[in-house]
């Protein structure tokens, strides 16, 4: 039973046209599946991605036309990091976003990393890291195919950061889970408690996440721009229903097992609100659709399948051909 960092992921958007355009087009990220939020399939469900969707790359989006923007604050997700591999890639990624109108940092030390911080168009607070001196879970392949030169690509998912009221309540929970305390770091907001950078794992930018601990704020609320909940990877199912056995074990309300066909799962709430996944590494997103046109067509899982035309009929047209 290892959990060995993070798989995915999921966010909120209410323009999802719009989303597409900036994550593959301003990210140059592939859009590695087109399905639908299989608990409300009337809206979709985007999967970005390295070349392929690899585990520990996938940065989804639930889109609802017309929700509210989010409101910052405890018991939420919120800083979403993207690797890259080099601090030479993030010089080009400044020169991109002012090109662009991307609202971004300079590039900043931060947790022993070079990173930028910047918002999509909804809001999402992003920041790319820099893999220069990074050791631990491996990165993605970028698409060679992205408006993006390959070395300068986005590799996959970096540092989570948790922004809670009670720290040792969420550390406890990952505890639980395997993570082990690496090391605290001043916060960005002067005069604010330390970070715990918590790890799992080979450890490295794609197995960290980073609590927060701020007393200061109000409760969060989602909306766009916000994040769902994060995903944290096991090996198959038979580790899965493992971990379900242990979460049953510790009184711990959970999910059971879920069915999701490019993964299965299990959800649990920590004790500051977050909701936590842990996600098997496979099938994967070619077990429906050739790796050259991932992405490209809605694709549902066998057991939405007779529901296609519902299912169509309740989605607005979205064009996903890059």
């Amino acid at each position: 039973m290892i959990v060995k960092g993070i798989h995915h992921l999921s966010a909120m958007t209410g323009n999802a046209p719009g989303n597409f355009k900036f994550y593959t087009q301003v990210l140059g990220m592939r859009l590695i599946k087109k399905t639908v939020n299989q608990d409300d399939t009337t809206a979709y469900h985007l999967f970005y991605g390295d070349e392929r969707g690899n585990p520990g790359t996938e940065l989804t989006f639930f889109d609802f036309p017309g929700i509210g923007e989010g409101k910052d604050g405890v018991s939420s997700i919120s800083g979403t990091s993207l690797r890259v591999a080099t601090d030479d890639a993030l010089r080009y990624w400044i020169n991109r976003f002012t090109e662009l109108s991307v609202k971004h940092s300079p590039i900043t030390e931060f947790a022993g990393r070079n990173v930028i911080f910047f918002e999509d168009p909804e809001g999402q607070k992003l920041a790319l890291v820099s893999d220069e001196t990074n050791k631990g879970v491996a990165a993605g392949i970028p698409w060679d195919k992205s408006p993006v030169p390959t070395e300068y690509g986005i590799t996959g998912l970096g540092p989570v950061k948790l922004t809670v009221r009670k720290p040792e309540s969420t550390i406890a929970a990952l505890r639980l889970i395997g993570f082990t305390e690496k090391k605290r770091v001043p916060a960005l907001t002067a005069g604010q408690d330390e970070i715990i950078v918590m790890q799992v794992g080979e450890g490295g930018s794609g197995a960290e996440v980073h609590v927060e601990p701020r007393s200061d704020l109000p409760a969060a609320s989602q909306g766009k721009g916000g994040v769902h909940h994060v995903a944290f990877r096991v090996e198959n199912k038979e580790e899965l229903l493992a971990w379900i056995d242990t979460l049953n074990q510790v009184g711990l309300p959970n999910s059971g097992f879920v069915e999701r066909y490019y993964f299965r799962s299990l959800y649990f709430r920590e004790p500051n609100g977050i909701l936590f996944e842990l996600a098997t590494d496979g099938p994967g997103f070619v077990t429906d659709e050739p790796f050259e046109t991932l992405g490209e067509s809605l694709a549902l899982p066998p057991f939405l399948e007779s529901r296609r035309a519902s299912i169509e009929a309740n989605l607005k047209p979205l064009q996903t051909k890059q």
